[in-house]
């Protein structure tokens, strides 16, 4: 690949910075109230930084599999951040999008083609499966960061309720994005390390196990254990229950409220 296609293959997309500013303006909308309606400024706002965050999952594969010895990931346009150049476009962005409109459920996307041949090592397969969630962590660590280092009570209360709800979104895809299940990421961490018999037994599994999991969550118990789970980490992060759950119920706001959050943000 020549000096000038390799730039071509790395340079941001268009499409990629739209979301961010789109982000960005909804964000300052929701942080000074200038929008006439806080709660489509919110959903809005949260909408792009979910994508933005689905994006540098997907990047965080990609980058991890270039230094890896995948340079075909260039050519695939998975460096430029465009959500359009993604193998399953459907999988990777609007499914997630959906899930969370319909349900406020962070749910993992598609993944980025990766030549496995072109990796040498278990542990390089095992990185590149695992960077796309630490790409979510690190994302919630973002999100809360005004929350652990203080100060949050400087913070407008839409944006802090809009925070909250974007931190429950990436760690609840960060924990399903690292069960060691067929089709997600934290299978892909693991597998290289699996007998070939066990790989060539689980490989059927892939392309439902997201929907496996996601069957699974429709189970009473299993969600109440689940967001339980997801609750402990943001409170360890600072992040309270009201918070996130204000936070939905501003992204939501087509929906019927309980009154409960407007007692907290009159109007």
């Amino acid at each position: 690949m020549g000096q000038q296609a390799r730039r071509f293959g790395r340079q941001i997309s268009p499409v990629f910075l739209g979301i961010v500013a789109v982000m960005a303006v909804t964000g300052w909308a929701v942080w000074t109230g200038y929008s006439t309606s806080t709660g489509l400024a919110v959903f809005l706002f949260v909408t792009s930084a979910w994508i933005v965050s689905l994006c540098l999952h997907e990047y965080a594969h990609a980058r991890t599999a270039l230094h890896s010895g995948d340079l075909s990931v260039e050519d695939r346009g998975y460096l430029t951040l465009d959500p359009l150049k993604y193998t399953h476009a459907l999988l990777s962005i609007v499914l997630p999008v959906v899930f969370l409109i319909l349900g406020g459920l962070g749910l993992p996307g598609g993944a980025v083609y990766i030549e496995r041949g072109r990796i040498r090592h278990r542990w390089q397969h095992s990185l590149i499966s695992a960077a796309g969630p630490l790409a979510n962590v690190a994302f919630a660590l973002v999100c809360t960061a005004p929350f652990w280092l203080g100060g949050i009570e400087d913070v407008p209360l839409p944006f802090r309720f809009a925070l909250g709800f974007l931190a429950l979104l990436q760690v609840s895809a960060a924990i399903l994005n690292f069960l060691p299940v067929p089709g997600l990421d934290g299978y892909g961490v693991i597998e290289p390390w699996l007998p070939d018999r066990t790989r060539r037994e689980l490989a059927p599994l892939a392309p439902v196990g997201l929907l496996l999991v996601f069957g699974l969550l429709w189970i009473p118990a299993v969600n109440q254990l689940f967001f339980g789970f997801v609750r402990d980490i943001l409170a360890a992060l600072g992040v309270s229950d009201l918070e996130s759950y204000c936070g939905r119920a501003l992204y939501t706001f087509w929906r019927e409220s309980d009154g409960v959050c407007e007692v907290v943000v009159p109007g």
